[in-house]
């Protein structure tokens, strides 16, 4: 992209205060919107949680395990058109009254000495139980998918950490077709969430079983 993304910006009420470009946003630690989307599948009596493994080259967090599907809202976009990501990243075309609101999740993490993340989380959980091959992935965004029990992510919101997790999942190999992979992931693997960012997403995941 030649022009740099444009956010719309916020102030500590959540008051939106104008506009600033991805870089400057970052750099002086502006509250800005993003949508955010757990795909929930259930598999041998047991829901998992899918996570996408960031690409390498990511500005953020590049090659850990994070939500299934995740994207900055341009300024002037709605939390709706957010859904535009899960067919961008995973090729999934669904509509935005299919997703399941888990609600707003203020969040903020320091990667940096001149770099801040304080994002106003728009959060969601989606029942999809297609096979993981079936996923189309970005490539320049996400380089695997994995499935996680819900278990293991109560684990994981715990912080535990001798956290040891066997994930199943797919990879692209060096002609992009998906391929199965078995991987084990320990805390350092994963972006760090709090776990009231957790109990928000297992709060929704309760919704699809109601």
């Amino acid at each position: 992209m030649n022009q740099e993304e444009q956010f719309d910006i916020f102030d500590d009420q959540m008051n939106k205060i104008g506009t600033a470009a991805r870089r400057e946003v970052h750099a002086h630690g502006l509250w800005h919107q993003t949508f955010q989307c757990w795909i929930v599948s259930e598999l041998f009596g047991d829901k998992w949680l899918l996570f996408q493994m960031r690409h390498p080259d990511k500005d953020t967090f590049p090659s850990l395990l994070d939500i299934s599907c995740a994207g900055h809202l341009l300024a002037g976009e709605k939390v709706e058109d957010g859904v535009r990501e899960l067919e961008e990243e995973l090729g999934l075309a669904v509509t935005f009254d299919s997703l399941i609101p888990c609600g707003l999740y203020r969040e903020e993490q320091f990667i940096a000495a001149d770099k801040t993340d304080r994002e106003l989380c728009h959060v969601f959980v989606l029942r999809e139980d297609k096979p993981l091959h079936e996923y189309r992935l970005q490539e320049d965004e996400v380089t695997g998918l994995y499935r996680i029990a819900l278990n293991d992510v109560n684990r994981l919101a715990r912080g535990e950490g001798q956290l040891v997790i066997q994930a199943a999942g797919v990879e692209p190999d060096k002609n992009g077709v998906l391929q199965p992979v078995e991987r084990t992931f320990t805390y350092s693997d994963f972006v760090p969430h709090g776990a009231a960012y957790y109990e928000l997403v297992l709060r929704g995941v309760e919704k699809l079983e109601g």
